[in-house]
């Protein structure tokens, strides 16, 4: 039986080979006519092209944090903001500087989307002279009230509970616009309706209905967020064209997570550009000097080309974005197909020097012919390499991963349509390889392994250990401020609300109450909402005696008669909330001043804000009646502004929020969630189940921490595929082994100097191990390959080295250098964790070439895995 397959999958190969080589042969211009057409098709597409950097696509694929995240960005309506700082040439409180203020103020709220701004002009006043509720109620005082103390309007805004720390910096210089936007409930539905669908296909499956609701939802949500995504952009936009008219008289800068994504996507794009046409150029330039014939300058770079801008089409035609990760995939695929048709040319070189009588048929067809098998294995290798990522939660890598694999299976079938097709059609010319300095530059690797191979397996032995106890120094702690350069708005604009103004990375902290407590009822299921917004019942009526007892004796400290005529209950009073009474609110003030003592943390926000300014009116701490009747008093913009976004008494939640400072040196985002967990259940007395955290903080550090795990298992996997495909080329263990090692060795070495230099794991860095494995062994397949052929001729283990070096190490040689140098041209990127994936990637190369020409080399000699020849 397995005779009979075998037999049936050479005449298969045979058949196969047959039909190529009529195609190449006979039909060589049908072949480059139709692959013209499929690149043009392709390309129509690209005017379709998107790209995607929105904050669903820096979180995990899987992550239940993400819905719980818009749940209560939905139940609090706490919307995206965009927060914009304002440094005036004169002083402050200045009458210039106001008015230049509020002109800018008034602008920036009219620019579509943003639904409010809290800024030193628009916020009350509670301070400024501290008044009762009766008479905030009756009228709210801001800045902009004439007859206003601005002294002490300042001091109000430097330490009142409330402002401190966010509207106005520590030396009065700087103030802060926050603007809201408003939150998009379509947006939320909609996505929450598509990871449902999601969740069940992929815990219990779809019914045909369901899946076809699935893929409407998905296309519906894919356009709706499109367009979104233009409008945000476009607000960012009108508000940086807002901000420069105002440049001559105050520094501003502009920050939130709606300018970081614009500037994202600019960044991508010029990144595109960049490292596209700075590639292409070096492409020229690379293969100019190396082959010095016009034929091999334009034919590499044609298939290039077309490799890029047909699966670019691809992508484009199907609607699949770029993110911030996969962006690299255009100069990744540049760069490995031109690896690819160097190998190509340079046999085909080599042959037509040798048999300078052979026909053009011969010399293509036995260029093909001999680097078919391992060119295709050193393309499934580094396939497996991508293949791996998408294991992976992360979804830009899963996309980066992806897109690899089908550009490079797409660049290996062109690589061996497009360039044999072309010289088909061309003359074959005068051999043109005389030999070149590349080769004894090679020459002299394999003396080395030859004369010195001992010492080579010593430093390899070194920088094993080395690298194994940096490895052990790695870490995933990383300051998302440092993404950027330090002369960009993101990073100035970040920095100066971190230092200055209460911190950048928002942090929820959900309270919930007891499972055993009664929550109060919601709006639908109460009284209407003119009579109690909360489901409040009214304790103050003729049929509750003791509370108008209480009432009759009260010596009210608010400075009025909240029951009077003219101070009936309010919408929104509640006085069953599990929350908004003396033993709530001290076990959220236990919290909040906890939090308020950390280095890490910026401004802290919760329903005991209002509980200290209550406190400061009173002259002292307020019982539970106390409490209910401030709450009936406050006016309707106090109420939207210190209780809404802090509790939910239909859900029996409250929320505290803070923001956590990126510069902070002390920062460990999953130690500082850890730290406040433990103190609110050890020290605070809460359940487990009553605490839960939300926020950026919450979803970039659950990526973060999936690093790791996502690295062991992306590389346990390049590893299992590699031995797989080294086993089947090779029929032998020995040599599967000898070459996962050198670049075994390459990707220690880099993730351990980036232990013993400090640099994280990020998303860009955590993809490097793989590929340097999956690109780097490609050099060990073809040596291994050719070695093999040259001892059989040879049979001497020795000899057959050199051939190697001087004949397939030259092509080596080339593809590594232009792998290189093609990595480095990622240090021309805005964003920094390119720059760090092009160098550590570089490096990696250059150990991973260094190890194929040196230390496998020396292996070999040693192990003798193809049989002796003593």
């Amino acid at each position: 039986m397995g005779a009979t397959s075998r037999s049936q999958f050479q005449l298969m190969s045979e058949h196969l080979k047959s039909i190529y080589r009529r195609l190449i042969t006979n039909h060589a211009k049908w072949v480059l006519a139709g692959l013209v057409a499929l690149t043009a098709v392709a390309a129509l597409g690209l005017p379709n092209f998107k790209l995607d950097a929105s904050a669903d696509s820096l979180t995990l694929e899987s992550d239940n944090s993400l819905d719980f995240f818009r749940q209560v960005n939905q139940r609090y309506q706490s919307g995206d903001f965009l927060v914009v700082t304002y440094t005036p040439e004169a002083p402050m409180f200045s009458d210039a500087s106001l008015e230049t203020l509020q002109k800018l103020q008034n602008e920036l709220a009219a620019v579509d989307g943003v639904s409010g701004i809290n800024s030193i002009l628009s916020v009350p006043l509670l301070y400024s002279p501290m008044r009762s509720l009766a008479e905030q109620q009756k009228s709210t005082r801001t800045l902009l009230t004439p007859g206003v103390n601005k002294e002490q309007a300042r001091d109000e805004f430097l330490n009142s509970p409330i402002y401190r720390d966010t509207l106005l910096s520590s030396d009065g210089q700087t103030t802060a616009l926050q603007l809201s936007l408003a939150v998009n409930n379509q947006y939320i539905e909609m996505v929450r309706a598509r990871d449902a669908l999601r969740m069940k296909r992929q815990q219990e499956g779809l019914s045909s209905e369901e899946t076809e609701r699935l893929a409407t939802i998905s296309a519906e949500f894919l356009a709706y967020r499109t367009k979104v995504q233009a409008q945000d952009h476009q607000r960012v936009e009108t508000i940086r064209q807002i901000l420069t008219r105002y440049q001559s008289q105050a520094q501003v800068f502009l920050g939130g997570v709606s300018m970081i994504t614009a500037d994202m996507i600019d960044f991508i794009r010029s990144d595109l550009v960049v490292f596209g046409g700075a590639i292409v150029v070096f492409i020229i330039l690379m293969l100019a000097l190396i082959f010095r014939q016009w034929r091999f300058v334009i034919l590499p770079l044609a298939v290039c080309i077309m490799s890029v801008v047909s699966v670019l089409g691809l992508l484009s035609w199907v609607d699949w974005r770029l993110t911030v990760i996969s962006s690299n995939f255009v100069a990744l695929l540049l760069i490995m197909t031109l690896a690819i048709t160097i190998h190509l040319v340079v046999r085909y070189r080599e042959l037509h020097a040798r048999h300078s009588e052979w026909s053009q048929e011969q010399l293509v067809m036995a260029t093909a012919s001999q680097m078919i098998k391992p060119c295709l294995y050193t393309a499934l290798t580094t396939i497996v390499a991508f293949v791996s990522l998408v294991v992976s939660d992360i979804r830009p890598v899963i996309d980066f991963g992806w897109m690899m694999t089908i550009g490079l299976s797409y660049a290996l079938i062109l690589a061996f349509l497009l360039l044999p097709a072309s010289l088909m059609v061309l003359p074959k010319g005068e051999p043109k390889d005389k030999g070149d300095k590349s080769a004894a530059t090679t020459l002299r690797f394999s003396r080395i392994a030859e004369k010195h191979g001992t010492a080579v397996v010593i430093a390899a032995l070194v920088a094993a250990g080395v690298s194994g106890y940096g490895i052990t120094q790695l870490k995933v702690e990383n300051r998302f401020i440092d993404y950027f350069h330090k002369d960009t708005e993101i990073y100035q604009g970040m920095s100066l609300i971190d230092r200055q103004l209460g911190g950048t990375v928002s942090l929820d902290i959900v309270l919930n109450a007891p499972e055993n407590q009664p929550q109060a009822s919601s709006a639908a299921e109460a009284v209407p909402a003119e009579e109690d917004e909360f489901g409040f019942d009214e304790p103050f009526s003729a049929d509750n005696s003791a509370s108008n007892s209480a009432s009759d004796s009260f010596d009210d400290p608010f400075g009025g008669d909240p029951f009077g005529a003219e101070g009936s209950e309010p919408a929104g009073a509640q006085s069953d909330s599990p929350w908004f009474n003396p033993v709530g609110l001290q076990t959220i003030g236990e919290i909040h001043q906890y939090l308020e003592s950390l280095p890490e943390v910026g401004k802290v926000q919760s329903l005991y804000t209002l509980y200290q300014v209550t406190e400061d009116i009173n002259g002292g701490a307020l019982n539970n009646f106390e409490l209910t009747v401030v709450r009936n008093m406050l006016s309707d913009d106090i109420r939207d502004f210190l209780v809404a976004p802090y509790l939910s008494d239909s859900d029996g939640q409250t929320r505290i929020t803070l923001r956590v400072k990126e510069t902070s040196p002390d920062l460990k985002r999953s130690e500082l969630v850890e730290k406040i967990r433990n103190f609110a259940i050890d020290d605070v007395g809460l359940a487990s189940e009553q605490v839960q955290f939300t926020g950026m903080l919450v979803l970039y550090n659950n990526m973060l921490q999936s690093l790791f795990t996502s690295q062991i298992v992306t590389l346990g996997a390049v590893f299992l595929g590699i031995m797989l495909m080294f086993l089947v080329l090779f029929r032998s263990l020995t040599i599967a082994i000898i070459s996962l090692l050198p670049n075994l060795l390459a990707a220690s070495v880099v993730l351990g100097g980036m232990g013993l230099y400090g640099i994280p794991l990020d998303m860009m860095t955590i993809t490097i191990a793989a590929i340097t494995v999956g690109v780097g062994v490609d050099h060990a397949i073809h040596y291994l390959y050719r070695f093999r052929l040259e001892l059989a001729e040879t049979h001497n283990y020795v000899e057959a080295m050199h051939n190697s070096h001087a004949s397939i190490g030259r092509a080596m040689y080339y593809t590594a250098v232009i792998i290189i140098v093609g990595f480095l041209i990622l240090t021309l990127s805005e964003f920094i964790p390119s720059i760090y994936f092009g160098v550590l990637t570089a490096l990696a190369m250059f150990a991973a070439i260094l190890g194929s020409l040196t230390l496998l080399p020396k292996l070999v000699l040693m192990t003798k895995p193809f049989g002796r020849f003593d």
